[in-house]
């Protein structure tokens, strides 16, 4: 059964709050220990839905994964073909990333998801390892989707888009393959996994060229069993940030935030729109810089995001949008088309939830127009069963004149489990509804 919950008005946000550990660490580090050999140490894994089923599939795979108190023990192997499917649930990620292992692997699995995850786009993932001699099933390029036992070759490869899952699909598949892989990387995308690859003993050669990138990845390099710490998910933190942010008088601090450069562009938009956020305390760990982050209440002006930042602040729009609300003026947001295949049609998902609070906004293929102020609320917003929409409607409540609900709020589980116990302790007022 659905759990429909309502965020109310109410005083400042106040106080610090210790965020989830972030949701792409988890999945590669699991993904990456499970191959490694030996046992890899993981500090606070991510225990939501999507980072789960990944825990779930390596299993699967033959690897070992135990909770050891506050940390994940990993013990990898070389996969054996699963005999059941490996079911991913709602998690694009996860099983994009372990369709690309599998090939590496040369194991024969099945992947499927829930309804939602059975209508986004798996082909984008399939065409490369299919030049790479990967045989596949699928219809139409969506789950479910087998992945066939071979063995890959390497390949020269251009990304078609800024899209971290696709490159790191090929490189977790070049990891079994014979000779040198070439990726071709014209717009700089999330570089967790390149990161992380030199922690398991990968040496991966990386080519700064323009805005972009080169990669070159020699296959068949043994991993070795590593500590991984996941820092705290920047994704979310943009939720208390932004709620923080647009309520009078309210001041919140994130302790240790990844603050990895292809992952804060809503920061540097936000500060642009007025937002007073201060870092603090920058350090290095496992690869990733982190940095504690206190925020307080200001008053946004709209602005002008264009197609080239998009990359860089993809799941962040939906509560980006939340802020261009209350701002002053007509914001813009400019090339989101891949907002079209994530959980949901996010694009539209985002204008009805502004429209259904009274927010006038209009939107085109790729892009939103959002005229800020003052936000009535008093709205139902339904979720589409993706978990930032509806977080970003609560976010909207929190500040509006009028209470919001959404229709179901199980699916922020899947991100962000302690949502709502988290904003409470900051002083938010979110219920189930009776």
């Amino acid at each position: 059964m659905p759990t429909p919950m309502t965020a109310y008005p109410g005083g400042p946000l106040t106080g610090e709050a210790q965020l989830p550990g972030d949701k792409s660490i988890s999945h590669r580090a699991l993904i990456l220990g499970s191959m490694a050999s030996g046992k890899t140490t993981i500090f606070n894994l991510l225990e939501a839905d999507d980072v789960l089923y990944t825990a779930a599939a390596v299993r699967a795979f033959g690897a070992e994964v135990e909770r050891e108190g506050g940390r994940f023990e990993v013990t990898g192997t070389p996969w054996r073909s699963p005999e059941r499917t490996i079911y991913c649930g709602n998690a694009g990620t996860g099983v994009r990333l372990l369709m690309g292992a599998a090939a590496g692997q040369g194991v024969t699995a099945r992947f499927d998801g829930d309804i939602s995850l059975r209508k986004r786009p798996m082909g984008r993932i399939l065409d490369p390892l299919r030049d790479m001699g990967v045989l596949s099933e699928s219809d139409s390029g969506l789950l479910p989707v087998t992945i066939v036992a071979g063995s890959p070759r390497a390949i020269h490869f251009e990304l078609p888009k800024p899209s971290a899952q696709i490159k790191t699909a090929v490189l977790l598949a070049t990891l079994g393959a014979d000779g040198e892989t070439v990726i071709e990387e014209p717009v700089l995308c999330r570089d967790h996994t390149e990161r992380m690859l030199g922690s398991f003993g990968v040496d991966l050669a990386i080519e700064n060229v323009g805005e972009g990138r080169v990669l070159r990845l020699a296959g068949r390099q043994p991993l070795k069993a590593t500590q991984i710490m996941v820092p705290a998910d920047p994704s979310s933190a943009a939720f208390p940030i932004i709620a923080a942010t647009i309520l009078e008088g309210s001041s919140v601090t994130l302790p240790k935030v990844m603050m990895n450069p292809t992952r804060i562009g809503f920061l540097s938009a936000l500060k642009e729109m007025g937002a007073e956020i201060a870092t603090l305390n920058e350090q290095e760990t496992g690869g990733e810089l982190v940095a504690d982050l206190t925020v307080r209440s200001a008053k946004l002006r709209a602005m002008t995001i264009t197609a080239d930042l998009a990359p860089a602040l993809i799941d962040e729009y939906p509560v980006l949008a939340v802020a261009a609300a209350f701002a002053e003026g007509t914001s813009r947001f400019e090339g989101l088309s891949e907002l079209r295949v994530k959980e949901s049609d996010r694009l539209s998902a985002t204008a009805d939830l502004l429209s259904a609070n009274g927010v006038i906004c209009r939107t085109g293929e790729d892009w939103i127009e959002i005229d800020g102020g003052k936000v009535a609320g008093g709205g139902l917003v339904t979720t589409h069963h993706d978990h930032r929409i509806a977080m970003s409607a609560l976010v909207l409540g929190l500040a509006a004149q009028d209470p919001v609900s959404i229709d179901d709020a199980d699916m922020i589980a899947t991100s962000f489990p302690n949502f709502t116990d988290l904003m409470k302790t900051l002083g938010a007022r979110i219920e189930e509804n009776a």
